[in-house]
C-alpha cells in the first residue's frame, strides 16, 4: 500500500522535555526510532512516559536513550519491563558517524526533546546540544520578557489604548 505523499504524518505526542531549552543550546534535532519491549509501547499508548533526566550516549557505536521513565504498565504480568532500562536507538549508520565525530570534536550532547507515536511508531526527537552557562540563560530570559513587552505595546497601540 503506497503512502499519500500529500498527507503529514500523524504526530501523537507521549512526552517533552521542557527544561532542554532552557538548560541547553539546540544546535541540530535527529529523528530517531527506539527499541522498546511490548509493555513499553502499551504504557506510551496511555501516555505515560518521562524525559526529565534522559540524555542519549554513543556505546561501540550504537546510540543509547538512558534514564527514560516509562512506567510499568499496569496490566502487565511478570512479562512487565524495567522503568528505566537503556533503550537502543535507531538511526543510519552515516548520521551515527556524524553525530560521534561533532560530540567527540567538542564539548557537545544529545538530548531528548519529545517522545510521539508517527504513523503507529515510537520516535524520538533527538537535539545535538551544548550547555548554557547562567548568564546565556539570564540573556535568554531577558530577551524573552523584551519580547513579550514589544508584542504587548503593539497590541496596546493596535487597540488605541495609548
Amino acid at each position: 500500500m503506497a503512502k499519500n505523499p500529500e498527507k503529514k504524518p500523524d504526530r501523537k505526542i507521549v512526552a517533552t522535555n521542557r527544561k532542554a531549552r532552557h538548560n541547553y543550546s539546540i544546535l541540530d534535532t535527529y529523528e530517531a526510532g527506539v527499541v522498546l519491549q511490548g509493555t513499553e509501547v502499551k504504557s506510551l499508548r496511555e501516555g505515560h512516559a518521562s524525559l526529565a533526566d534522559a540524555f542519549a550516549t554513543v556505546d561501540d557505536g550504537e546510540i543509547w536513550l538512558r534514564n527514560l521513565h516509562i512506567p510499568e504498565y499496569h496490566h502487565g504480568t511478570w512479562t512487565n519491563h524495567a522503568p528505566r532500562r537503556n533503550r537502543k536507538l535507531l538511526l543510519h549508520r552515516r548520521q551515527i558517524d556524524t553525530l560521534v565525530g561533532k560530540i567527540r570534536d567538542g564539548n557537545l550532547t544529545l538530548v531528548p526533546l519529545s517522545l510521539y507515536f508517527s504513523d503507529g511508531k515510537v520516535k524520538v526527537e533527538l537535539a545535538l546540544a551544548r550547555g548554557k552557562q547562567a548568564h546565556d540563560k539570564r540573556q535568554d530570559l531577558a530577551r524573552r520578557d523584551a519580547q513579550r513587552e514589544v508584542i504587548r505595546e503593539l497590541g496596546r497601540r493596535a487597540k488605541g489604548k495609548l
